[in-house]
């Protein structure tokens, strides 16, 4: 039985660079060898022909919201069914893994019971089909590091947890912003480790534009993101990396160090993640993040405008 299942819900491959860079991403999950299973979900334009070329699992049945975006729960629920793997990695299609990621993921598996690991990406300006071959990456890497930039740790492009866990996730659209957040805040209510890898497992998104949304506009800006966020709770739910508790670093799982910073905002979702209390959570997010709420309700203002100034033309 392999150990770990890659699983994505890739794009339509109609753009001829988000085709390139998908089956890339495709191509490096499946060169991590055989404990290694790869599923392509949903039934979007080019989806079923990529996995019959790469020689993927393919899985046609996704249950969808009403904009027709294929929803997280369903996508989680259906690899399941028929997946036998005990580790699940949901990534998103663009993303290149590495042998790091596998060596990484059953390191952790060896200490915990239950957990989920996450990382921080490098962003890569990659246009060109890759030569994905055995020890491929060694020279990748280091051009990827000179060219790519470190992405922020606001959004997560992977996620590693055990079979039996996430069960319960709420329909989320992929694709768009929240969900991913909100991964990091059930898996800290549900007390398993939540451990950012990015110390030791390397990751690379290949940059790309937003065309296949059909204003152009990032994700994060698309209603279903809106939605999303509904889905989660609120903003108070929305965590980040810098919400884990234990940091893989050279191979050694480690409690994150607390300092000033860090105290402070265990203090702040203590009500969300140790009382459960959502109603107390939203009032301690308001009064430990008044100048954030500001900063986005400014930025929600500006690209309010910024759409609205681009409609008109």
């Amino acid at each position: 039985m392999n150990r770990l299942a890659i699983f994505s819900s890739p794009k339509p491959f109609t753009n001829p660079h988000i085709a390139i860079i998908q089956r890339n991403a495709i191509q490096s999950w499946k060169a991590l060898g055989n404990e290694v299973e790869v599923w392509l979900v949903g039934v979007e334009e080019g989806v079923a022909k990529a996995a019959k070329e790469l020689e993927v699992g393919f899985i046609p049945e996704v249950l969808r919201n009403e904009s027709g975006t294929p929803r997280i729960d369903s996508i989680f629920d259906t690899v399941r069914q028929h997946s036998e793997a005990d580790l699940l990695c949901y990534v998103n299609a663009d993303i290149l893994l590495f042998p790091d990621i596998l060596e990484a993921a059953l390191k952790v598996r060896e200490n915990f019971g239950r957990f989920l690991m996450i990382g921080r990406r490098w962003d890569a300006p990659v246009k060109e089909p890759l030569k994905i071959k055995h020890g491929w990456h060694e020279e990748f890497l280091i051009w990827a590091r000179q060219a790519g930039k470190f992405h922020r740790a606001a959004g997560s492009d992977y996620f590693i947890f055990q079979r039996e866990t996430f069960t319960a996730v709420p329909a989320f659209a992929v694709g768009r912003a929240g969900w991913d957040n909100w991964m990091i805040y059930h898996g800290r209510c549900e007390k398993m480790p939540v451990i950012d890898a990015t110390e030791t497992v390397t990751v690379v998104h290949q940059n790309h534009d937003f065309s296949h949304f059909s204003d152009g506009r990032i994700h994060r800006l698309q209603p279903e993101s809106v939605d999303n966020l509904k889905l989660a709770g609120g903003r108070f739910a929305m965590f980040t990396i810098y919400d884990t508790d234990y940091a893989l670093i050279s191979g050694v799982l480690q409690k994150i160090k607390m300092n000033r910073w860090k105290i402070v905002r265990e203090i702040s979702i203590f009500p969300a993640v140790t009382l459960k209390w959502k109603g107390l959570a939203k009032v301690f997010y308001f009064i430990f993040n008044i100048k954030l709420i500001h900063k986005q309700a400014k930025n929600a203002r500006r690209d309010k405008k910024l759409a609205e100034m681009k409609d008109k033309k």
